[in-house]
């Protein structure tokens, strides 16, 4: 019925590893966004009606829009609960990696997860994954981690668990990892995924206005500075640029999630077809994300000027230093992709 196909051999193995274990954990990457928490809460729950226990973990906090996903209110934040999460780790029989390919993208958990004596199964879409799995689901194809967990669920066997509320975690991780299903979303067999999704009874419009009209009125102040103030078009490059530093977040008291989509925006100006927001997280810490149409490579940029990666329309890093630093590796990459670019 789909063009994507997991290989039988890894379902086997999972399948096995569901059987014989009995405490899990499910982890997801820094800065969770919502395939990962869309994904995370979808395998939790289909793993609970397989009477597992199940913790989900996450390094930081993620976006207040997204607290409404089925036991959203029950993810534990490393940041805030190092020595349980910790000990749920060493615990643990298996480990499910969701939407993320490298130790190194999930912070300071990292090192409990690699100490750990757990089976570790990954699954996930980014390129290059670390061979630091008992199981790799890795496949660029797939629109988004969800999707994947979609897959395995289904490739595992009938279950109870494709019902509604699995259902909406899994659709919400889909929605939101192709921007509504603007990018990265052009093969036929993910809506056919969204059929069979829409038949357990979830209203699709009714998420996208939990996920998108659900933004506090700082987010919408900050968002008519970003685009009044903010926003600098590279017109001879089909490219542009927004810039938020930390005293600017401060001024707008912008919480987790508020800057979320920001960068797409630019997208929508005729002739742009690459933008990047660079944020400043913390002071010294910019936070990069890149976005682009058609075939132009967000990843190549990223992990060549960002020490980044990502999807091809999608992607991101980080860059360690001032945002004067930061704006001129993006001129930079846009001095080398430029032909690219105006092709």
């Amino acid at each position: 019925m789909f063009d994507l196909k997991i290989d039988a051999g890894k379902i086997s193995a999972i399948k096995e590893y569901i059987s014989q274990g009995e405490n899990f954990v499910v982890l997801a990457h820094v800065n969770p966004d919502g395939d990962a928490i869309g994904s995370s809460t979808a395998l939790a729950y289909y793993l609970r009606t397989m009477n597992k226990k199940v913790n989900v973990i996450v390094p930081n906090a993620f976006p207040a829009f997204l607290q409404w996903l089925p036991a959203a209110n029950e993810v534990k934040t490393y940041d805030d609960n190092k020595e349980q999460c910790d000990a749920l780790l060493a615990a643990a029989d298996v480990i499910f990696c969701l939407d993320f390919n490298s130790f190194s993208r999930i912070g300071a958990m990292g090192e409990a997860v690699a100490s750990t004596a757990a089976k570790r199964v990954l699954i996930d879409h980014h390129l290059a994954p670390d061979d630091c799995f008992d199981v790799q689901i890795s496949e660029t194809v797939a629109c988004s981690t969800a999707e994947l967990v979609y897959r395995v669920v289904e490739a595992l066997g009938p279950s109870r668990a494709i019902d509604s509320t699995f259902a909406e975690a899994i659709y919400t991780g889909m929605m939101t990892d192709t921007g509504n299903f603007a990018y990265a979303s052009n093969r036929k067999d993910i809506y056919l995924i969204i059929a069979n999704l829409m038949q357990t009874g979830i209203d699709k419009d009714i998420i996208y206005r939990r996920v998108f009209y659900n933004y506090s009125v700082n987010r919408m102040k900050l968002l008519g500075f970003v685009m009044y103030d903010k926003l600098k078009v590279f017109s001879s490059s089909n490219a542009a640029l927004i810039t938020l530093t930390y005293k600017e977040m401060r001024r707008f008291c912008a919480a987790k999630g508020d800057t979320e989509g920001l960068v797409n925006m630019p997208l929508q100006i005729k002739g742009v077809r690459f933008s990047c927001m660079l944020r400043e997280e913390v002071p010294g810490k910019i936070n990069v994300s890149l976005r682009s149409v058609d075939d132009f490579p967000c990843n190549k940029v990223a992990a060549e000027f960002f020490g980044g990666g990502g999807h091809l329309n999608a992607s991101g890093g980080e860059v360690y230093g001032t945002m004067e630093y930061a704006v001129e590796r993006f001129k930079a990459a846009l001095a080398k992709y430029k032909e690219q670019l105006t092709q």
